[in-house]
């Protein structure tokens, strides 16, 4: 039997970096899914503040909450013993050490995660450091981080003038020494993703930030095709679910009106 490659605890990542092994990350919101990726193919679940937009229909993430997070992350954890991380909302981490601290460890507790992710650059660094201190494993999160997506002017790539890339740089460093296991670098361009990748010895996991990050990742929803109207450049397609499901439920209605269903074979005597 061949043993399972999947990483099981966050020291884990810098390994499969240092045996230039890339990191497979999707994210993951319910038991139902979190089953199905559950194989040796995927790495590491996200428990993403997203799922207000996947499947809550907000127009941003800033309206989730930490119940929301535990909530699903719970799901999630029900179904699977992967390794797996989970977003601090927004303002559950921000407002002060003490508060981040109080609802990291109440996610950890309630939900039995490996760890969580939090956006920002060395602002959060001391923040970072008093998690880890109290063994809390950290993922980062730079570039385009969605909880500052109206200071950040809307959904765009960052990154690009020589001064916006020197202090991703910097914030990149600074993260690494308060101690994240990993980074995850969000619509960032190719070659500056590629630098800082090179300058860490923690992963990078890029989405949307080129072929030189560590690992990648993906919102599964986005992925599989059920998102129909989302349609950024960096976002592959690995399914068309959102068409079969409306083929799905056309075919259902069709055999309904004609009576073809229910028949014998789906019937009780």
């Amino acid at each position: 039997m061949t043993a399972d490659p999947r990483p099981r605890t966050p020291l884990d990542l810098t390994a499969m970096k240092a045996a230039h092994r890339p990191i497979v990350m999707l994210t993951c919101y319910d038991a139902l899914f979190a089953r199905l990726l559950d194989s040796p193919d995927v790495d590491v679940l996200l428990v993403g503040d997203s799922v207000n937009q996947v499947l809550a229909g907000h127009e941003n993430t800033l309206s989730a909450t930490l119940d929301q997070m535990i909530y699903h992350a719970s799901a999630v954890r029900r179904a699977t013993r992967m390794l797996m991380f989970v977003d601090l909302p927004f303002l559950s981490y921000q407002v002060s050490v003490e508060d981040a601290i109080r609802n990291a460890g109440r996610v950890m507790q309630e939900t039995g995660a490996n760890g969580v992710k939090l956006e920002g650059g060395q602002a959060m660094a001391p923040t970072v450091a008093a998690l880890v201190e109290r063994g809390i494993p950290v993922i980062g999160h730079l570039g385009l981080t969605p909880q500052s997506v109206h200071a950040l002017g809307g959904y765009r790539v960052q990154g690009r003038e020589a001064d916006a890339a020197a202090r991703m740089q910097a914030d990149a460093r600074a993260l690494e020494d308060a101690g994240v296991c990993a980074l995850v670098l969000e619509l960032v361009p190719t070659a500056l993703a590629t630098a800082i990748s090179a300058s860490l010895t923690i992963p990078t996991v890029g989405i949307g930030a080129g072929r030189g990050c560590d690992g990648q990742v993906l919102v599964l929803h986005d992925m599989l095709g059920l998102n129909e109207s989302f349609t950024p450049k960096f976002l592959k397609r690995y399914a068309e679910l959102g068409a079969a499901v409306r083929a799905a439920a056309h075919d259902f209605a069709d055999d309904v009106r004609s009576g073809r269903y229910p028949d014998a074979k789906h019937s009780f005597e």
